[in-house]
């Protein structure tokens, strides 16, 4: 993948030249046929992947069919930062053409250039604040108000 690919992407929309030339040295290109699993839900949740091209299939034991991701979306964002199971199976839908950033190399991103390990950190915060707020009216519908408690 190439440093101007990745201006395509939301969640990398305020990157510069130099941070997206710095996070494509990291990004490993992998490419999936039709009915290619990516990912498996259970799975150790430990890459962010970027979908260049086709069109990827997600969906959940749980919850069912979630959605299908086209080209430009990113799955697995938060998993660079929280370490975990993943809360879902991808199935590439067509031929995907993918980049892939392990944690490790995002923790290699973080010694070598932490500027931009900082920027994509908050990207993936500003993108995961994003959805819990799209949920929000479905949220307020299971719950009122003497239902929610909040620690800290």
């Amino acid at each position: 993948m190439k440093p101007e690919e990745l201006k395509r992407f939301a969640l990398l929309s305020e990157f510069g030249e130099e941070d997206r030339e710095h996070l494509v040295e990291l990004l490993d290109a992998e490419s999936f046929a039709e009915g290619s699993t990516l990912f498996r839900e259970g799975d150790e949740a430990d890459a962010l992947y970027l979908l260049a091209s086709g069109s990827v299939r997600v969906h959940s034991e749980t919850a069912g069919r979630l959605g299908l991701l086209c080209e430009g979306a990113n799955l697995g964002a938060i998993s660079l930062i929280v370490i975990g199971k993943r809360e879902a199976t991808a199935v590439a839908e067509s031929d995907a053409r993918l980049g892939v950033l392990t944690r490790a190399g995002f923790l290699r991103l973080a010694d070598d250039h932490p500027r931009t390990a900082c920027r994509l950190a908050e990207a993936i915060v500003v993108d995961l604040a994003g959805t819990l707020r799209g949920h929000l009216p479905h949220l307020k519908q299971q719950f009122t108000s003497d239902d929610v408690v909040l620690s800290g």
